[in-house]
């Protein structure tokens, strides 16, 4: 079989690094095969050969065919003599594909071409039935339609799977209306504290830490001021400043974005360290900051789960302080759903106990982008720990556009299992809660925490009070508490 498409053009500009998520061959029959790896495998017949064996043929068969990897094109670019774009685009400069190809140069970082396209009809960059698209912008230069989600300061890929097209159709705010109509609004309203607690507690475990109650406690207040301001406010250096002093230890307070090289890592047992992410070189975290803003407002029409994943996640990849990066970036994914309105600011979804419940997947989805800039990136580590990135600007464009499909959903998932999973279940913990209250003070009327206790106590030996806890219940028979043994397994059990 003959290469075409993306997988020519790895082999033949020699661009290593990267797991090509569509590889397409010439061959004698179509068919589609999974790799091992995940990647798509398609083999079209003969008349789909390109024509010429040149890089810029064969990348407009990827454009056509293959998924759209702009780290990938850029490579592309770079391994492209500046005059052969040229003379590709100046040949047929009214054809889709070319303008198409001209546009992606200069997106990507390339040179400015002198162009004079005549044609009227506008071409849409990304074809909506296989990509999550943007608001469209015209560029008159090219005669195309920028459907892309983000700028050139950042600007992730989506593709549309399978998977990704049934979670989206998935209705959130329908299925939190579902709840509120089957449980009371007192009981969302007990459930509100705990469930923001859950979220605290979870996002801190994450970090495999064990913040004081009191920094906690201040985790939940910003958990409660999510979408009160401005999304330019929220993003702005100074307010996520101010997030990272609340959440970090004092001693680890930062005043501004990072000017230094910064990475995540683990020391091993010789004292060497293992790099787990190398994060932006800094002269990239302001512009990549300023992309995500900049994306924000170029998607006012984008399902919520899609802006929740791009902005969560590429806050968290730009990683633009020393410490406290894991918890804003969870912080933000709750901001977004109260923002579009999908939970009440009085509400969240507590989804960092999904993300703690899927770590292996979840650490598995942010190498996607760590493992590729571990194959490509060159760095020196001096004695006192500190990294300097050689290769700044050959890695550049992977923080910009990276491929956040599956990024998308693990979130979507993971929202998907918060909704129909975690909050029912307190809900309906909340409700026999209440009943069994009821039910124990009618075989005795105690005071309020002589009940509370009593349930604790049942519910922590699965129904049953512990020898050791009868102490605290000396005044009741073993008939009164066997009755409220059997009480606590009609109501909790019997659901």
């Amino acid at each position: 079989m003959k290469k075409v498409g993306f997988t020519w053009l790895q082999e033949k500009l020699d661009i290593k690094g990267f797991l090509l998520t569509h590889q397409s061959y010439i061959g004698t029959t179509d068919k589609t095969e999974l790799s091992l790896t995940g990647s798509v495998i398609r083999t079209f017949k003969s008349k789909y050969d390109v024509s010429i064996d040149s890089p810029m043929s064969h990348l407009e068969f990827a454009l056509k065919y293959d998924d759209l990897n702009l780290a990938f094109i850029r490579e592309v670019f770079i391994a492209t003599k500046h005059q052969t774009i040229v003379d590709y685009i100046k040949a047929k400069p009214n054809r889709k594909y070319p303008r198409i190809i001209g546009f992606l140069y200069e997106f990507t970082g390339g040179k400015s071409i002198d162009i004079d396209v005549t044609t009227t009809n506008y071409e849409d960059i990304l074809d909506a039935s296989r990509y999550v698209t943007g608001n469209i912008k015209k560029i008159s230069k090219w005669k195309v339609n920028d459907n892309f989600l983000g700028s050139k300061g950042f600007c992730p890929v989506i593709r549309r799977t399978t998977e990704l097209s049934e979670l989206l159709e998935w209705n959130i705010k329908d299925a939190i209306e579902n709840l509120k109509h089957e449980y009371s609004q007192e009981i969302f309203n007990r459930a509100s504290y705990y469930l923001y607690k859950k979220e605290s507690k979870s996002s801190s475990e994450i970090e495999k830490e064990e913040p004081s109650r009191d920094r906690m406690e201040r985790f939940i207040t910003l958990l409660e001021e999510a979408g009160q301001k401005t999304f330019e406010e929220t993003l702005s250096e100074e307010e996520l400043v101010r997030l990272q002093n609340a959440i970090v230890d004092p001693r680890y307070a930062d005043r501004s974005f990072r000017d230094f090289q910064n990475y995540l890592g683990q020391t091993m047992r010789d004292y060497t360290q293992k790099i787990h992410y190398v994060c932006p070189p800094p002269q990239f975290v302001r512009s990549l900051m300023q992309g995500i803003v900049d994306l924000y407002k170029k998607n006012s029409s984008t399902a919520t789960i899609i802006k929740a994943t791009m902005i969560s996640f590429g806050y968290v990849f730009t990683h633009p302080f020393e410490d406290g990066n894991g918890r804003i970036h969870r912080f933000l994914i709750h901001d977004i759903l109260v923002r579009d309105g999908i939970v009440l600011n009085s509400t969240i979804l507590p989804v960092s106990s999904q993300i703690l419940a899927h770590m292996d997947e979840y650490d598995a989805t942010l190498e996607l982008l760590s493992k590729l800039i571990e194959q490509r990136v060159k760095y020196d580590i001096n004695d006192a720990g500190e990294m300097t990135v050689n290769n700044a600007s050959e890695i550049e464009a992977l923080y910009r556009f990276p491929d956040l499909t599956n990024h998308t959903v693990f979130l979507a998932r993971a929202i998907q299992s918060t909704v129909t999973k975690d909050i029912p279940e307190e809900l309906l913990f909340l409700q026999c809660y209440d009943e069994l209250k009821g039910d124990i003070q009618n075989i005795v009327d105690m005071p309020d925490n002589k009940v509370d206790r009593m349930i604790l106590f049942l519910h922590q030996n699965k129904g049953i009070l512990a020898n050791r806890k009868r102490k605290h219940y000396k005044e009741l028979s073993d008939n009164e508490i066997e009755q409220m043994e059997q009480a606590y397994s009609h109501v909790f059990e019997g659901k």
